[in-house]
């Protein structure tokens, strides 16, 4: 296997200050995995078509990270659905069709998968409960938000006390949208209008995903804040699913963030 340098993920200020040594996490990049071609880097999607020991070593190489071996990096078949799992010691590494995990277990990483949508950590760590939803538009319309904070809270963990980062994701000026898929928003909740700007193509908008993401988290009541970093043009470290469409490349590779609480 080629060898590449150790993954470095990005960092959320906000879940370092909120939980100390307790909560270990991190947005993973492109950087530092052994995939080649268009899935350059750290490809950790078993859903692409990239070679599958790749994709494992990349996994590891994730898992290492974190100081667990690979079983231990638990992920579901995201489907863009609001659905939780709860993932507990008997984990033993299914990946059943959801687009969230909770989990009050130590030793266990939760990671999701993103190419443009949203990695959404969270944590609270006084009462040892942590969460990782993918979460793009569909998932965040339907609830797959509300429903990792209320999946925490039934773990145990306190509402205010949970904090949540929104990691690299597709931004506003990124994400043109068609007419319907606006009225779509605005039908649900006509505040939503506030979220999109006109394009420069005649009945089209620019998305703000993002914002929604947050301001649905702290309306649910938790502290968030988002990384603000756009996948779409950043092509040496994020791997993006619109602008691999735009390219007209076959497939696209998927970076991961994930969260684990610490073994004592």
């Amino acid at each position: 296997m080629t060898q590449a340098a150790s993954p470095a993920p990005i960092q959320s200020t906000l879940l370092n200050e909120t939980t100390g040594d307790a909560i270990l996490h991190g947005y993973f990049t492109r950087e530092g995995g052994v995939s080649h071609g268009i899935y350059r880097g750290l490809n950790v999607g078993l859903g692409s078509n990239d070679e599958r020991e790749k994709v494992q070593e990349n996994r590891r190489r994730v898992a290492n990270w974190f100081e667990l071996p690979v079983e231990r990096l638990a992920t579901v078949h995201q489907v863009h659905s609001p659905d939780v799992v709860i993932v507990d010691k008997n984990y033993d590494g299914s990946r059943p069709a959801a687009d969230a995990m909770v989990t009050a277990t130590p030793g266990i990483a939760l990671g999701v998968l993103a190419a443009d949508c949203g990695p959404i950590l969270f944590a609270d760590a006084t009462n040892g409960v942590i969460g990782a939803a993918h979460a793009g538009w569909k998932g965040v319309l339907t609830g797959v938000l509300e429903n990792t904070i209320a999946a925490m809270v039934r773990l145990g963990a306190k509402r205010e006390a949970i904090v949540a980062c929104l990691g690299p994701s597709i931004s506003q000026a990124s994400y043109e949208v068609g007419p319907e898929f606006v009225e779509r928003f605005v039908t649900q909740d006509p505040s939503y209008e506030r979220y999109f700007l006109s394009s420069a193509k005649p009945g089209h908008a620019m998305f703000d995903l993002p914002a929604l993401t947050v301001d649905r988290l702290r309306i649910a009541g938790v502290r968030a804040e988002t990384l603000g970093i756009c996948t779409y043009p950043d092509t040496e470290r994020f791997f993006s699913y619109r602008r691999t469409t735009h390219n007209k490349e076959p497939d696209y590779g998927r970076q991961i963030s994930a969260i684990a609480i610490r073994e004592i």
